[in-house]
């Protein structure tokens, strides 16, 4: 069956679920609500319960034990890139702290904590020598969950690339293929007699699209052609690094994670309905349908056909890799207008101008995008289990005589579950929910500004308060 075939039979043609069966509806501006009444064995057993965080957003020791550089220390150092001047030097310093945080995801009663590794940590020169103060540290972060009957989720890369390998294209060139490949060889050598639980990458279109096209994250660059490049070598090395770790770890569960949204038009104009569509190919589609063989969304972004330039000899097979699980990271609903913008004539409507609820991000809080997007998913028959390996909000958080009442964030958590409840009960294999984040951390562009975390992180003094969402998941997970 050909690829366009398949997705007319499967009935994922046009932006998300919204265009199954012809039951387009006009987008609706009011949240999702569903009864709360659910307790954690509505899940089953067998249900994975943890949290998410990132290298470069919580270590800190930025240059201590053999770290060089990486893209995000450089670039948060130039002037003008992250919101207020600031930077992740010292993050929440996880690296001198892991212990104490670790024991606070134990005392949540989580038993899954999904962390990233630093490449140059572990690589100071991108490639070569190994750090061994480096692998050391994550064999503590490690073995302190083992001792703690927490199972480690390794990330290989949550956006943290050498800076020696930035200034050489970074993800631009195709040298990253080899690059991340010894890469990779060199963590599931070292770490996985212990880890059984990884993931590839992290949001390829974050770091690709926010990264070489709109310059807001590292490495600040905005070229349409740099973007497709970054997007062909990604989507190779998240197959090889697959490839990598099922040879290197007997019995491996290996998964990768894509961030999503629910795409709807902001009418049932043919225009933006179109416009819904290309939006749906270039944020949920663009990653999936390659790794699982049916390649780029071509039909629907025809300005992607020139990546067929980058291909070499055996490229559309190298793409495709049988992952175990695929990671749904999602945040917010995304309503389509149809735009001037080259290549994909589609933009998005900002929640601020819909009247709609919306976190400190300003984007729009829509439990109901969950159920959807798991929905949606779950129509591809290479996919054999979901985990959604992110999810969370930022709110204003205050310190109030030792306390932190988060009550928006307990909220978005009980609406959100149910909408992952729904789904399950629909008959999707999705087995696990993992919070974004156990702490505040450093939220990439908008430096210390937005707080994600069940626990507050005073950033002058480091010091950490349970929050009340923390105590929430606390008594919903004992």
């Amino acid at each position: 069956m050909n690829r366009r075939d398949w997705i007319k039979k499967s009935g994922l043609a046009g932006a998300g679920l919204l265009f199954l069966n012809n039951q387009l509806r006009p987008s609706s501006l009011s949240p999702y609500t569903a009864p709360l009444n659910f307790s954690k064995t509505d899940f089953g057993t067998h249900f994975k319960w943890g949290v998410a965080a990132a290298s470069y957003q919580t270590e800190g020791a930025w240059n201590v034990d053999g770290k060089s550089d990486s893209n995000w220390d450089h670039f948060s150092h130039l002037h003008g890139k992250i919101e207020r001047g600031e930077n992740g030097d010292n993050a929440t310093d996880f690296y001198h702290r892991y212990v104490e945080d670790i024991d606070l995801i134990k005392r949540m009663n989580f038993k899954v904590f999904r962390f990233s590794l630093s490449w140059s940590r572990i690589l100071p020169s991108g490639t070569g020598e190994v750090n061994q103060k480096g692998l050391d540290f994550y064999h503590k972060v490690i073995d302190k969950c083992l001792s703690e009957g927490i199972e480690p989720w390794v990330m290989i890369y949550h956006w943290d690339m050498p800076q020696i390998l930035e200034a050489r294209g970074g993800w631009a060139n195709r040298n990253v293929i080899d690059w991340f490949s010894e890469y990779v060889d060199v963590v599931t050598r070292a770490f996985g007699d212990k880890v059984k639980n990884w993931m590839v990458l992290n949001e390829q279109l974050s770091y690709t699209g926010m990264g070489y096209m709109q310059g807001h994250f590292a490495p600040g660059r905005k070229s349409i052609k740099a973007f497709m490049r970054t997007v062909h070598y990604s989507v190779l090395c998240n197959a090889e690094g697959g490839r990598i770790i099922r040879r290197n770890v007997p019995g491996a569960n290996i998964g990768t994670a894509f961030i999503t949204s629910w795409i709807e038009p902001v009418d049932q104009q043919k225009k933006n309905i179109e416009a819904a569509k290309r939006l749906d190919a270039l944020m949920n589609r663009l990653f999936i349908e390659p790794t699982l063989g049916l390649g780029y969304p071509e039909d629907t972004i025809p300005i992607l056909r020139k990546m067929r330039n980058l291909y070499e000899p055996g490229d559309e097979k190298r793409m495709v890799f049988d992952f175990d699980f695929i990671g749904i990271q999602y945040y917010f609903r995304t309503i389509a207008k149809k735009s001037l913008m080259p290549g994909l004539h589609a933009n998005q409507v900002p929640a601020s101008k819909r009247g709609v609820p919306v976190n400190q991000l300003d984007v729009e809080v829509y439990p109901n995008g969950l159920y959807l997007i798991l929905k949606q998913f779950s129509k591809y028959k290479g996919i054999k289990s979901l985990i959604i390996s992110e999810n969370g909000t930022c709110v204003i958080d205050k310190v109030e005589n030792g306390q932190v009442h988060d009550q928006e964030r307990v909220n978005y958590f009980k609406e959100h579950l149910s909408a992952v409840l729904r789904a399950k009960k629909g008959g999707i294999n999705v087995n696990g929910y993992f919070v974004w984040s156990p702490t505040d951390n450093f939220e990439w562009d908008k430096g210390f500004r937005t707080r994600f975390g069940l626990v507050y992180v005073d950033f002058t003094t480091l010091e950490r308060t349970m929050k009340d969402s923390g105590f929430w998941f606390k008594e919903f997970l004992k």
